[in-house]
């Protein structure tokens, strides 16, 4: 833990005007510098990066950001949380629910109910941990304008939820481009340092949409990789920062090349892959059912999970 007695100001090359201007920029806090690059420091703070980087370690050092042993890393998995998404064989799936923490992607093709999920587990994330939730508010990134309040008033009411209560404690934000999708991303500190909120649940859905828009063709693949990378080390420094859940959704594209087997295929390459801590493939099944398939989790096997999407929302077969 960070010793009361040092603040901002107290770090090497930091006065008065330069603390200023890096509250002003989000950097309040020393984790929030502990964490930040020298190149970030260096454009809103006005530092030299010899400086930036000075300041980066004391901050570092003030948290004491050292190796940690596994005993103490298996005692602070203790305080995860799990939201439910209200299937016990999905749940089953998951361990227990989404995992908070860590960035969790559902990808399938248009109608395999991942916004159904977001939605159910906007609704989940209010209720309290004996019930499956975590007792806090849902921030919803729509890139695609699917968010519905009418469906959440539905899943509310089947929880036995104030339908309107519910509404209240999901903050809804369309976001109009990348670059907009990317801010948005980041404010949501904001909301939890200087509103208070108990931000226990960040939905984008979706991720790609407008990277996908704004960077077409091979000539910008690299400069859209790049970007995707830095919204992804946005959401995991979030989950990571404030033990909340980040579920996103993902489109699919289909490989002309694949012969054999299903050709769908999650679109933003390894980017997305590696800074995604479980993913999971969902497609329509028989009879209107659904089925999740459990692509890659540090600590789950792989494994399939069948349910329902009814009007009370997720349910089991």
């Amino acid at each position: 833990m960070m010793s009361k007695e040092i603040s901002i100001e107290d770090l090497p090359g930091v006065g008065p005007a330069t603390a200023e201007k890096l509250k002003d920029s989000g950097y309040d806090t020393m984790l929030s510098l502990a964490v930040a690059s020298p190149g970030e420091l260096v454009e809103v703070g006005g530092l030299t990066e010899v400086t930036a980087r000075k300041v980066i370690q004391a901050a570092r050092k003030a948290m004491n950001m050292g190796f940690e042993s596994g005993e103490e890393l298996l005692e602070k998995r203790k305080n995860i949380l799990r939201i439910s998404t209200s299937s016990k064989a999905f749940d089953g799936l998951l361990g227990g629910g989404f995992e908070s923490g860590g960035i969790t992607e559902c990808f399938g093709e248009y109608g395999s109910s991942k916004t159904q999920i977001a939605h159910q587990l906007a609704v989940n994330v209010q209720l309290t941990k004996e019930q499956g939730g975590a007792e806090g508010v849902c921030v919803y990134i729509d890139s695609e304008g699917a968010f519905r309040p009418e469906r959440i008033k539905q899943m509310a009411e089947a929880r036995g939820m104030d339908p309107m209560q519910a509404l209240k404690n999901i903050k809804v934000a369309r976001a109009f481009n990348s670059d907009h999708q990317m801010l948005l991303a980041e404010k949501v500190e904001d909301l939890i340092k200087n509103e208070g909120l108990p931000v226990k649940l960040l939905v984008v859905d979706s991720l790609m949409s407008h990277f996908r828009a704004d960077f077409s063709g091979r000539g910008q693949l690299a400069d859209r990789q790049q970007k995707i990378n830095k919204h992804m080390h946005t959401l995991m420094k979030i989950a990571n920062a404030y033990n909340l859940v980040v579920y996103v959704t993902n489109q699919v594209m289909a490989k002309p090349d694949m012969f054999f087997g299903d050709p769908t295929a999650p679109i933003g390459g390894h980017i997305v892959g590696h800074n995604s801590q479980t993913r999971i493939y969902l497609r329509k099944g028989k009879k209107g059912t659904r089925v999740a398939k459990l692509i890659d989790s540090p600590h789950l096997p792989d494994g399939e999970a069948i349910f329902n999407i009814e009007e009370g929302g997720v349910k089991d077969v």
